[in-house]
């Protein structure tokens, strides 16, 4: 008899996730046009908004590893998030305060970066340590509309309080976040970790590169080569969409960024779906139909001015969006073994990380010889690149109906 999927537990660990995707919605959309207000150009500005990949590409995938062989009265995963959520949660406040001095906002948002980095690799391995093979991409799909519910509610909400007063979305995001990750750390209680034989070292960080980058299959790289391109793809267009909105589109900040909106919450309605899907045809076919649609939606969007049809086209590619976002992660976790989630976690954000530095910088850099606008053909080529990299993962556990 197939055990009942645990739906309770499921959404509860979704409000990691949920604080998660408070902050970074608010940060990606009302930090860039501070920083434009500032004088910086949006090559200087896309490089400051890889801070945190840069941080990320080197903290997370070692915290990650570090968490796996943790153990304390908390559990592995724990003691991060008591950590990391309250310093990012501070050093956010202060991003508003301190938006008219060039080295306070750095700093403030150089401490947002290092807090985020201490907890997500952690928070995102429960869906390792919970769920069977099977089940993660079902988990995923909740913890995602968790996600994507906790990004509507920052660029919707975000965007009216940014109206009333700049610092209320700022203030109003990080008391969320922290509520959120004080509901895991009470809800979830974390597994047992592995057993060990007498002697057995944790696989870290190096061992899950080691395996990736000297397997006979080579089908690791293509899938970290498809989630670097995709990344680079999506988190360029994120960064620079609300001086997209405002130098094309002629709408105010708050109103760009509440546009965000309508992907946001396509995301939400299809994450389950996504989930579900991928579990009955398998995750490669469900990814690739989800990058044609984010293409298709990429090339479409360019030539579209009127802010109407825009939140038609960015809703349905959120819809395709959820069909990549949701099972990119559960096709990771197949390449890795139990003990090594951890670092496998880490694995996948420094792939996301180093998109995340490479997009908004070679994308500011476009958009300051061309204009804003030139942003959708750079994201659709990356796409392309990852449907050719998605295209090229051979059939597998990870490929295949969980």
């Amino acid at each position: 008899m197939t055990p009942r999927f645990p739906w309770g537990r499921t959404f509860l660990l979704g409000f990691g996730f949920f604080g998660i995707s408070i902050i970074w919605p608010l940060f990606n959309s009302l930090i860039p046009p501070m920083l434009e207000d500032l004088g910086l150009s949006a090559l200087v500005t896309g490089f400051i908004l890889t801070w945190d990949n840069i941080i990320n590409m080197f903290v997370q995938p070692w915290i990650g590893s570090l968490s796996d062989r943790t153990r304390s009265r908390f559990g592995r995963r724990k003691p991060f998030l008591m950590l990391g959520a309250p310093l990012a949660a501070l050093f956010f406040i202060l991003v508003p305060f301190v938006r008219e001095n060039f080295i306070l906002i750095a700093l403030a948002i150089l401490g947002t970066n290092v807090g985020m980095a201490l907890f997500r690799s952690p928070t995102i391995a429960y869906l390792g340590d919970l769920f069977l093979p099977g089940e993660r991409s079902k988990a995923n799909g909740v913890i995602n509309l968790m996600g994507g519910l906790g990004g509507a509610v920052a660029l919707f909400g975000g965007g009216a309080l940014y109206k009333l007063g700049v610092p209320l979305p700022f203030i109003v995001g990080s008391g969320v976040m922290l509520i959120a990750i004080l509901v895991v750390l009470v809800a979830v209680r974390e597994p047992s970790p592995p057993s060990e034989a007498a002697g057995e070292a944790v696989p870290g960080l190096r061992d899950a590169l080691r395996q990736v980058g000297t397997a006979a299959d080579r089908s690791g790289l293509y899938l970290l080569g498809a989630i670097f391109a995709w990344f680079v793809g999506w988190n360029a267009m994120e960064a620079f969409f609300t001086i997209y909105a405002r130098a094309i589109l002629g709408v105010e900040v708050g109103t760009g960024t509440q546009m965000l909106t309508a992907f946001a919450a396509a995301l939400i309605l299809f994450s389950i779906p996504s989930g579900l899907i991928a579990t009955r045809v398998g995750r490669k076919p469900t990814i690739l139909v989800g990058l044609g649609g984010m293409l298709l939606g990429l090339v479409v969007g360019a030539f579209v001015r009127s802010p109407t049809v825009l939140l038609i086209v960015l809703a349905v590619m959120g819809a395709f969006w959820a069909l990549v976002n949701i099972n990119s992660l559960p096709m990771v976790y197949d390449l890795s073994g139990q003990k090594s989630i951890g670092a496998y976690t880490g694995l996948y954000y420094f792939a996301s990380s180093a998109a995340a530095i490479t997009g908004p910088i070679l994308a500011g850099q476009l958009i300051d010889l061309t204009s804003p606008a030139s942003i959708w053909i750079f994201s659709a080529i990356f796409m392309v690149g990852a449907i050719v990299c998605m295209a090229m993962v051979s059939p597998r556990a990870a490929s295949t109906p969980a």
